[in-house]
């Protein structure tokens, strides 16, 4: 990356699973130059690695549970810490719980402003998305945005796609169970700052990405962010 270039923003997007907000990190990170810091993909990727953390962390995940702050703000402060995320960082899945939040505030300290996005989509909604969601068995790739007929092989590497272990209903329900529990508190951490506004997940593809890129560009300027950003 061009040392010379200037700092592009420190992102995070939280919301429920199924809010489009990987989409959205990933888009984003692309035309920035910035790294998509998913931990959901660094913990599968070391569940099937069998590494000690992805050792420890697979039944968790498998259940619909939350990694323990430890392992979560470990993995952070590591992926941080890399010299592609000196000039800017997108988070998705990260922070979950205040603690990682207060976390994230220290490794982040000197950085510029952190600027935090909730995207917000009914649980129905969420729930019919992640239902119908399959992903590639082999590189990852996810497939499910909008309403048409889904492929059968994966269009980046042509694997079967499947149905992830945790998308299944029960499965969604009780992560959106445990997202509303933790995630209210960490609202009412960032809700009082200027960098905090709300997306409206549940908008077409397009139109969410042009509001995060709208919304984004207010908070690099110091606006704040809540007045033209709110979900409605």
């Amino acid at each position: 990356m061009n040392e010379s270039r200037k700092a592009v923003a420190n992102l995070v997007m939280l919301g429920p699973p199924g809010a489009g907000k990987g989409t959205q990190a990933k888009q984003w990170a692309c035309e920035q130059g910035v790294p998509h810091v998913s931990t959901g993909a660094i913990l599968r990727e070391a569940v099937k690695a069998l590494t000690p953390i992805g050792i420890e962390a697979k039944a968790t995940l498998e259940a619909g549970n939350l990694v323990s702050d430890r392992i979560a703000i470990s993995i952070v402060r590591e992926r941080l810490g890399q010299p592609d995320a000196k000039l800017g960082f997108v988070l998705d899945g990260f922070p979950r719980t205040v603690r990682q939040a207060v976390a994230l505030d220290e490794i982040t300290k000197n950085r510029g402003p952190l600027i935090v996005l909730e995207f917000v989509v009914p649980d129905e909604e969420v729930v019919r998305r992640l239902s119908r969601r399959r992903v590639c068995g082999e590189c990852g790739t996810n497939y499910g945005e909008g309403k048409g007929k889904l492929p059968s092989r994966c269009a980046q590497c042509g694997c079967e796609l499947v149905l992830r272990s945790d998308d299944s209903e029960d499965i969604v329900r009780k992560r959106l169970a445990v997202y509303h529990r933790l995630t209210q508190p960490l609202v009412d951490f960032y809700e009082g700052r200027p960098t905090f506004g709300l997306i409206d997940g549940s908008q077409p593809l397009a139109t969410v990405g042009a509001r995060v890129m709208a919304t984004v560009a207010k908070g690099m300027k110091g606006e704040p962010l809540r007045t033209g950003s709110s979900a409605s």
